[in-house]
């Protein structure tokens, strides 16, 4: 019975020490889009977009109340839902994604509160420039996915940002405003 005791005490000692480990989670490509609503024409309508291709990947200790993020995202995979506006914004006048393909988010200062992540300060280089981006994580839910048999967090995040700050000013001259919204829907998978 001493030695069950025992057995038993140190499953519970075990589990309890590896919830309280960091946990990294792959992005999942088929449930991560990262979008975007930008001006037209100064306020005659809003265009909406979405990035097809990510990849990342999220670690979270909740106990701790500590992360980090490191996210890529395919510039070339750009859809506005029209074309020829996708090709324009592919070219040199707008991502230039033959220079720049990819767009990044790190970050290594993930706010808690009440064990779930609220919030990430870290670096977003868009364009060939790093500047400071915080995104304000507005959902944040874990689940065992039963068709994975993996346990999957997902989020709906986002954030502001100039797009002029980045050499992004294409439409300025004609009275675009530059500010961008970023929605990003991502789902990570327990590693």
């Amino acid at each position: 019975m001493k030695k069950l005791y025992a057995s038993l005490l140190g499953a519970f000692a075990l589990a309890a020490a590896a919830q309280a480990e960091p946990v990294t989670y792959q992005l999942d490509p088929d449930h991560t889009y990262p979008s975007f609503e930008t001006d037209h024409f100064n306020g005659a309508s809003i265009w909406r977009g979405k990035f097809k291709k990510t990849s990342g990947t999220v670690v979270l200790d909740a106990k701790a109340g500590k992360g980090s993020i490191d996210v890529a995202v395919d510039m070339t995979s750009i859809d506005i839902g029209h074309d020829e506006l996708d090709e324009h914004l592919r070219s040199d006048k707008f991502f230039d994604v033959a220079r720049f393909p990819q767009a990044t988010f790190k970050s290594q200062d993930v706010t808690f509160k009440n064990g779930r992540p609220v919030s990430a300060r870290g670096q977003f280089t868009l364009h060939g420039v790093t500047h400071p981006l915080t995104l304000t994580i507005v959902s944040f839910k874990c689940y065992q996915n039963p068709m994975l048999k993996k346990e999957v967090c997902g989020t709906e995040s986002t954030a502001r940002f100039d797009r002029d700050a980045y050499g992004v000013g294409f439409g300025k001259d004609y009275g675009f405003k530059m500010e961008t919204v970023l929605h990003i829907q991502a789902e990570g998978i327990r590693q």
